[in-house]
């Protein structure tokens, strides 16, 4: 196959960094979109979207704990999943 080189061979760790690095295009949307709203409307919208993204954050996060993943795992899943589903729409 023409991806064996690239992807590892089994589970390996990931890093917190490479889970942003990853996620880069979807960090510069939701903080280019709250620096946006900061200055066109003011504060409250700008702190309601972050409030937005740390509730999908949340509800994420304890979705991944009911399933018995690791806190590790949650973070990560959780951060890298809800930049994931926010590029979707």
């Amino acid at each position: 196959m023409w991806h064996e080189r690239v992807l590892p061979s089994g589970p390996e760790r990931i890093r917190f960094w490479t889970v942003l690095r990853g996620s880069l295009l979807p960090i510069l949307v939701w903080t280019g979109v709250a620096c946006i709203a900061y200055v066109v409307y003011n504060l409250v919208v700008a702190t309601t979207l972050g409030g937005l993204f740390a509730l999908a954050f949340t509800v994420r996060f304890g979705l991944r704990r009911r399933a018995r993943h690791s806190v590790r795992c949650s973070v990560y899943g959780a951060l890298g999943g809800v930049l994931a589903k926010s590029m979707v729409w």
